[in-house]
């Protein structure tokens, strides 16, 4: 999970994305205006009820993701914990190449007025990255492909 800011036409909105970085699936996501913890919390929760705990749930260090309420959901849930080090980018690798394709893809591309705007043009590009978009990692098949059907990783293969 990370979080990254989205330009708008007058300032900017942050995005949090829980993706599963074996299968390049994003899971769940939520836009705020602000930083604060709610909206991590928020799309953690609708992943971890949706499709289960992991075994272990990866963050960078942000104050986000160390505060008590955010650990606290993980642990809760029996969830391992590991957190990258500082200035550690390639423990997130699979997450900030999302953030590339989100912005390239979609972002660059347009000048949102309202959060609302952000929000479902974003929404609609996610739906679109996990639906249909292939990626060369897996195969050439979209992320709910091989989610769904469980589909051996190319790694593995």
């Amino acid at each position: 999970m990370d979080i990254t800011y989205i330009p708008m036409v007058r300032g900017f909105v942050h995005l949090a994305a829980v993706i599963d970085w074996r299968r390049r699936r994003v899971l769940a996501w939520r836009l705020s205006i602000t930083m604060e913890t709610s909206f991590g919390i928020e799309a953690l929760e609708e992943a971890l009820a949706r499709y289960g705990g992991p075994e272990i749930f990866n963050t960078d260090q942000g104050s986000q993701f160390t505060s008590l309420a955010f650990t606290g959901v993980l642990t809760k849930a029996k969830v391992a914990i590991s957190m990258d080090g500082r200035g550690s980018w390639r423990d997130h690798v699979f997450v900030e190449r999302l953030w590339r394709t989100i912005k390239y893809e979609e972002v660059d591309l347009r000048a949102y007025d309202t959060v609302s705007q952000a929000r479902a043009s974003i929404g609609r590009h996610l739906a679109f990255y996990n639906e249909r978009r292939p990626h060369s990692a897996l195969g050439r098949h979209t992320p709910d492909q091989v989610y769904s059907t469980r589909l051996p990783h190319p790694a593995a293969a």
